[in-house]
């Protein structure tokens, strides 16, 4: 365990926090509590913190899929346009 005073805690900080990410603990002493960093077990990877999410009906063909895709992209022209030309906008 890495022991250090607040004043080197604070002059290194991204340096210190590194060295924690890496598996070190850092301790140091601030108005007399004592403060230990350290990274918690079984800890997540971004990876592992992601939530799935379907982006494709895998029951449609390729074909299926882009054609949604344009019937998705003109109605989001057409409902932009709409509010484009309700507040004032010109096209």
């Amino acid at each position: 365990m890495m022991k250090i005073t607040i004043t080197e805690f604070r002059k290194d900080l991204f340096k210190l926090v590194d060295r924690v990410i890496a598996g070190e603990s850092v301790e140091f002493v601030h108005q007399g509590v004592t403060i230990r960093l350290v990274v918690p077990e079984g800890r997540l990877s971004k990876l592992d913190r992601l939530t799935p999410r379907q982006i494709v009906n895998p029951d449609m063909t390729e074909e299926e899929h882009r054609a949604a895709e344009r019937t998705m992209q003109a109605d989001m022209l057409a409902e932009m346009e709409k509010d484009w030309a309700e507040i004032g906008g010109s096209e």
